[in-house]
This record gives C-alpha cells, structure tokens and sequence, in this order.
C-alpha cells in the first residue's frame, strides 16, 4: 500500500495559507485583499494548521472560485498601466501620457453585485454595512487628496441622498434614534428592516493610523451595490430613475430634498427604458 503523504488528503489539504495563494494566483497582496473584499471571501480557521497556527488559511474551493475572476486580469491590466504611465511622466512625455491616460484600463462591479446578490431582498438583507460605511464617506470633507478621491465623497453623497428620497417617498422610515455617535435609522422595504447609522454633521477628520486602501475597496463595492438597490426599488415601486435633482434645492444645502421623484407614465416603470438608462449609466 503507498504511503499517503501528510497533508495532502483530508481536511488539512482541503485549506492554503495566504503565501500559497499568492503563489497560486500570481497576484500582490495587496490586490489580493482588494479581490477579497470584492468577491466577499475571508479566511476560514481549520481544526488541522499543517503551517502552523501564525497562518492565515482560505480555503481551497474559495480560491478555486476566485482564479476563474476576470477582475484578476484587469488588475494586471491596470498595474501595467501605472507602470508604463510613470515611465512617460518621468521621460516629459505629456503626449505618450495624455495617450495612455485616454486608453486606461477601466472595469465594473456589477456583474459581482449580482454574484453575491442575484435579488434586491438578497442585497436589501445586507444593505447595514454598506449604507453606514457610504454615509462617512459621504460626511468626509472634499479635497484633493490621493487616499481618498473627490469623486468618490460626491458619489457617496448622490447615492446616498437619493436612497433617502426614495425611503421618503415610499414612507418606509421606521424608526430613528440619536446617540453620541450620529443618528441611527430604520427602515422597512419589500419587508425587510434596514438598519443605518448617519454620521452627526460635524467637521471630519482622517486618523492617519486608518488604512484607507482597505476601506476605498470596501466602497467601491458599496457604491456599485447601492446604485444597483436604488435602481431596483426605483424599479419595484414604479419610479423614474435616477431621481430628478432641483438645482436651486441642492444650492440651499437641503440633502436629500433636493431630489424630486416621480412615477412613470404607467405607475409601473418602464423596465426596457430604466434598464438601458442603469446600462448606460455603468
């Protein structure tokens, strides 16, 4: 009878450390938290450590799911691109920059979303998270800053107002508590409870001890959840989507009332129009 070699049969071969991962999959650590965050995968603890307990272990079949990711090329791409980029910048050439930039690699989320959440009952039961870490990022102030851009305070504020006119306009608050903290919020759509927690209106500040690249991978999933949820109950409740934005609202500082929505011709949506413009949109 051949000898079976330890660990690789049993439960102790059906789990990889993260170094073996790395190898396996080709790809920097850091992207391979970011591809975790995004795909919703996190270290299991088996009974049998064959590496020792000072390992992180994932498991096999997680990892298996995770290679077959067209994300992981698209990194590549991308990490391909600031490479060559920098060299153009150091060389002064603007042009061969300019160039570069115009054909930067770009990718979605949203096929992810519906990976992880193929119904909005699915995406509304784990809405929390997503809703409270968007409404920091939405309460941050804007600035020039690397670790955190622009783009994504603003888009955080836009989505984030337009989730509060929609649970306005369906009568959907339930209940509101304040605490030191900010302002917690429920509430019910399609029968289920959303729980929030709405920053208090204060200056914010960035604690320098925070990875912030950690939490901006966070978000940018978020993001794609949240506009694909107010799409869909926009969708559900038979709204026009994206919600109509009163300029001279927005000017007087008003959040969320700032956004007018109204229903379709028909009160049921037009989905064939709504699902080009969400298309369009991505």
């Amino acid at each position: 009878m051949k000898k079976v070699k330890k660990g690789t049969k049993g439960e102790a071969a059906a789990y990889l450390t993260r170094a073996e991962v790395l190898r396996k999959l080709q790809v920097s650590l850091a992207d391979f938290r970011k591809l975790c965050i995004l795909k919703g995968i996190y270290p299991r603890d088996p009974k049998k450590k064959r590496k020792g307990r000072d390992k992180t272990y994932y498991h096999r079949k997680d990892i298996l799911f995770l290679s077959h990711e067209p994300l992981i090329d698209k990194l590549r791409e991308q990490k391909v691109f600031q490479r060559k980029y920098k060299k153009a910048l150091g060389r002064k050439q603007q042009s061969k920059a300019k160039d570069l930039v115009s054909r930067k690699p770009k990718y979605t989320l949203h096929h992810l979303v519906k990976e992880r959440y193929p119904t909005l009952v699915d995406a509304l039961r784990d809405l929390d998270d997503a809703l409270s870490t968007v409404s920091v990022f939405a309460a941050l102030p804007v600035r020039d800053d690397k670790e955190i851009p622009s783009e994504c305070i603003r888009e955080s504020t836009r989505l984030l107002n337009e989730f509060h006119a929609l649970v306005a306009r369906a009568g959907a608050m339930r209940r509101v508590f304040v605490s030191v903290k900010g302002y917690y919020l429920q509430a019910e759509l399609l029968g289920q409870a959303v729980t929030w927690l709405l920053p208090h209106q204060f200056p914010q500040d960035t604690p320098p001890e925070v990875d912030f690249r950690v939490l901006m991978s966070f978000l940018e999933f978020y993001l794609t959840m949240l506009k694909a949820v107010n799409f869909k109950l926009c969708l559900e409740k038979g709204y026009t989507y994206p919600p109509t934005l009163v300029k001279r609202r927005a000017k007087a500082g008003v959040g969320f009332l700032a956004y007018h929505i109204t229903m379709t011709a028909d009160g049921k949506g037009n989905r064939q129009q709504q699902q080009q413009q969400q298309e369009e949109g991505e």
